[in-house]
């Protein structure tokens, strides 16, 4: 069975390597299970980079019997490098994190491949897996414990080619494929009286377009200009993806789509019509596993080859540079010891965190003059790096590791507490999501917000977790 299971912590791989053996195929990189977790606990930590963080307390694990607490764990912590001679940026746990719960309130099963991608649009909470299929879930894990997990559809099945990223704009899904694609699906909205099949996939979601579209495609190759070489010898029109898609954002005002590859390109897409408008060549050395666009349009880029690029549009540019150049280089912040996997900017863009194999999550602030300055880092994994989900004060990181953190930024804007460790996955967690809980229950402190967090794996399950966090 060839499903890609471990394709997952793909970021510690070399793109000189997947280039020598493109054309034979995509999994060249993929090895056994023991290799992949041995490669990605083997990065090194970043003890030049000062530690924001406390370690959990004790009593936060005690309120979740059924989450395991293994003993390796805390030793790998306890061995973390200390900085003496880098002022330290940590607090002790305050009592006020010591209350905090964390509980694990219900499995999603459905997926029976690898879950790469989770996202929460109105009422539904969607995934995608290494198998091609989207799956839909009520989000609210509640229903999903009434209905005994049963209450979720597979809405789409692509053409077998992996899924690495879905994002939802109104009625439509754009999905990032390694088949170098990028499908837009329909959401079908039934009425009470349809007689559709709910397990037809194509009753609920319909693909409507797949990215580049032949109009944008066919334009391009009567000028040779529209031409770039892709390999030696080679080449196709500047609109295509050469490789996996692996990440997707869209603008603020939902009308750009930016797509990126392994190919070393991010591609920016106008949602009225999927016309390619912009290509940004050789961005990276290496393969760009994550991208993410801040709300004042400032696009952050992070890759293989263990930078994050910084990029703003031009918009003072003449008419002749107006087809040439529209984003350019501000900025490369260069800390992180190995392949950046993800990145996550807070509501207001002035926080930006990135994840990478080094184990290590990097806190970026901007400063007066509006430059990304390194603040410190967030330690705690023991393997890589592979997701990051913000929401409120809230970071939640996700790790080969097999565990989902919880982080907390303090008030003193410099300092963060480790709320807690979500341990129940058997294998990487690829992919989370995070909403603020609306529907709270009778034994829910008044004095805690309260919050949902949806983890994937590897190990085809989606985990449903209640946080509580005290106010300050």
């Amino acid at each position: 069975m060839k499903m890609g299971l471990l394709q997952c912590p793909l970021s510690c791989y070399s793109q000189n390597q997947q280039q020598q053996t493109q054309s034979h195929s995509h999994d060249h990189h993929l090895n056994s299970e023991s290799s992949t977790s041995s490669s990605l606990s083997s990065q090194p930590s970043l003890p030049s980079v000062p530690s924001l963080t406390s370690q959990p307390s004790q009593q936060s694990h005690s309120h979740d019997h059924h989450l395991n607490s293994e003993s390796s764990t805390s030793s790998s912590l306890s061995s973390q490098p200390s900085l003496p001679s880098v002022p330290s940026l940590t607090s002790q746990p305050s009592q006020q994190s010591q209350t905090t719960h964390h509980q694990l309130l219900t499995t999603i099963k459905g997926h029976n491949s690898p879950i790469f991608s989770l996202t929460l649009h109105s009422k539904f909470l969607y995934s995608a897996s290494s198998n091609s299929e989207i799956r839909r879930f009520n989000k609210d894990p509640f229903a999903l414990e009434a209905s005994n997990n049963t209450n979720n559809k597979l809405v789409a099945i692509s053409n077998k080619s992996t899924i690495k990223s879905i994002i939802i704009l109104n009625d439509m899904l754009f999905s990032a494929h390694q088949d170098h694609k990028i499908r837009v699906w329909k959401i079908e909205t039934k009425t009470k009286n349809s007689t559709t099949n709910d397990q037809d996939p194509q009753s609920l979601f319909k693909c409507i377009a797949t990215l580049p579209t032949f109009n944008d495609r066919f334009s391009k190759i009567f000028s040779s200009k529209n031409y770039v070489e892709v390999r030696r010898h080679k080449k196709c029109t500047w609109v295509n993806h050469i490789d996996t898609v692996s990440s997707l954002a869209v603008s603020k005002d939902e009308s750009l789509i930016y797509s990126a590859s392994w190919d070393r390109t991010f591609k920016i897409w106008r949602v009225s019509d999927f016309k390619c408008l912009e290509s940004v060549k050789n961005a990276h050395e290496d393969a760009i596993n994550s991208i993410v666009v801040s709300s004042d349009g400032v696009v952050y880029t992070g890759s293989a080859d263990k930078k994050i690029k910084i990029w703003k549009k031009n918009h003072n540019h003449n008419e002749i540079e107006k087809s040439e150049k529209k984003h350019f280089l501000i900025g490369t912040l260069e800390k992180h010891r190995s392949a950046v996997n993800a990145l996550a900017l807070n509501k207001n863009g002035s926080i930006l965190y990135s994840g990478a194999c080094d184990r290590s999550i990097l806190v970026w602030e901007k400063s007066d003059d509006e430059k990304m300055v390194l603040v410190g880092a967030l330690r705690g994994h023991t393997k890589a790096i592979l997701c990051l989900v913000v929401n409120d004060d809230l970071v939640c990181s996700g790790s080969a590791d097999n565990s989902v953190r919880i982080w907390r930024r303090g008030i003193d804007e410099k300092n963060y507490s480790c709320l807690g460790v979500l341990q129940g996955h058997r294998k990487p967690v690829k992919c989370l999501a995070m909403a603020a809980n609306d529907s709270k229950s009778k034994s829910d402190d008044d004095n805690c917000n309260s919050y949902l967090v949806y983890s994937g794996s590897l190990d085809c399950d989606i985990k449903v977790w209640k946080i509580q966090v005290p106010l300050f």
